[in-house]
């Protein structure tokens, strides 16, 4: 077996030396040292933002203090009009159910044959007792001039003067009936009693009612009124004149003015009549529910926009968004709401800022991005 001559050895290690320091740098930089992340990579592994929110200070500033309650429209006053004769058929009935009236305005009418014959005959009658007063005073009269002269005895002339008080008397009874069915013939049209508007109808062409019977309801002047019940514990706020923004079932939005408070409070519900007069409107309608607000001044408050009002398991929350962009939930106390503003009472300063758009979203500790 041949030897390798020392020359050659030598040559190879030379060789080797170079090529294992090469694969040395190569392990010592792929695997000893760290590599450094990727751009894509540092990205990846940064808290991302869960949502992107407006926000929003709150605003101190003048709220108005109103006082609620719930009541009914009703009718300021309604007139009932009867049958003021008994025993006669209804021949028209010129109105209906909501027709609006004028005072002295015919509403209905009755047959007036039978009161047309009473009255006539009424008026001989008083024809007559007229001239039997007329023939008895002039005896009366001439009685008078000659009692002096001895023609008549005393017995006479009292007898000329008390014909004549009897003639007169029955002349006053005669034009006292004429006067009576002249009444009754009048009766028999029945006129409204003054303006509004016809709340119901009872009379029936051909119908034949008694005195007294009711034929129509009338709300005088159609003037409406609300009725809103309010606390014993409240009713000291109110006062005479003030002013009520009243909302009916429609949505119909209406000033009005307190007119009375009633003296007493109802034994059902322990609760105070307010009655608040109302301005003409055909959309008030009597007997709906409406609610009502009483003007009792302005005070200073705290207030957020109604959309930054989050509500969970019926309680109150606004998120108040810290310097590092974090979303706090913050429970808080909440009052008075006028049109898209509402006043924060507890659990919020002046100066922090809350969630606006997207508030409804969020959960606590979540990471935002704030947009203008």
């Amino acid at each position: 077996m041949n030897a390798t001559p020392p020359h050659t050895r030598k040559r190879w290690l030379w060789l080797a030396i170079p090529l294992v320091l090469v694969l040395l740098a190569v392990f010592w930089f792929f695997v000893k040292q760290p590599s450094a992340p990727a751009p894509d990579a540092q990205a990846a592994a940064a808290p991302r933002p869960s949502l992107t929110v407006t926000v929003v200070k709150p605003v101190r500033g003048q709220l108005p203090i109103r006082l609620q309650a719930n009541g009914n429209i009703t009718a300021w006053q309604e007139a009932s009009v009867g049958a003021e004769v008994n025993g006669l058929r209804l021949a028209a009935v010129n109105v209906n159910v909501g027709d609006a009236v004028r005072k002295g305005q015919v509403l209905a009418v009755f047959a007036s044959e039978t009161t047309q014959a009473d009255s006539l005959q009424s008026r001989a009658s008083l024809m007559q007792a007229e001239a039997s007063f007329e023939n008895a005073k002039a005896d009366a009269d001439r009685a008078r001039s000659i009692q002096d002269s001895g023609a008549l005895s005393a017995s006479q002339v009292a007898q000329y003067l008390t014909q004549e008080k009897v003639a007169r008397a029955q002349f006053e009874a005669a034009r006292a009936a004429f006067g009576a069915t002249e009444v009754r013939l009048g009766n028999t049209r029945v006129l409204a009693p003054d303006d509004g508007v016809i709340s119901a109808r009872g009379a029936t062409v051909g119908a034949v009612v008694g005195a007294g019977q009711e034929l129509f309801r009338l709300v005088r002047q159609s003037r409406m009124e609300w009725r809103g019940e309010v606390t014993p514990s409240e009713v000291g706020r109110i006062r005479i004149g003030q002013k009520v923004q009243v909302t009916a079932a429609t949505g119909l939005e209406i000033a009005g003015q307190v007119r009375a408070i009633a003296p007493g409070a109802d034994p059902q519900t322990r609760n105070i009549l307010v009655f608040v007069d109302l301005p003409r409107h055909a959309d008030l309608k009597a007997g709906t529910f409406a609610k009502g607000f009483f003007d009792l001044g302005q005070s200073d408050a705290l207030t957020v926009p109604s959309q930054s009002i989050v509500v969970r398991d019926g309680s109150n929350y606004v998120f108040v968004i810290d310097a590092q962009n974090k979303a706090n939930q913050r429970k808080v106390q909440t009052g008075r709401r006028v049109d898209e503003r509402v006043e924060v009472l507890e659990g919020l300063q002046p100066d922090e800022a809350v969630a606006l758009q997207g508030a409804g979203f969020l959960n606590e500790a979540d990471l935002v991005k704030v947009v203008q």
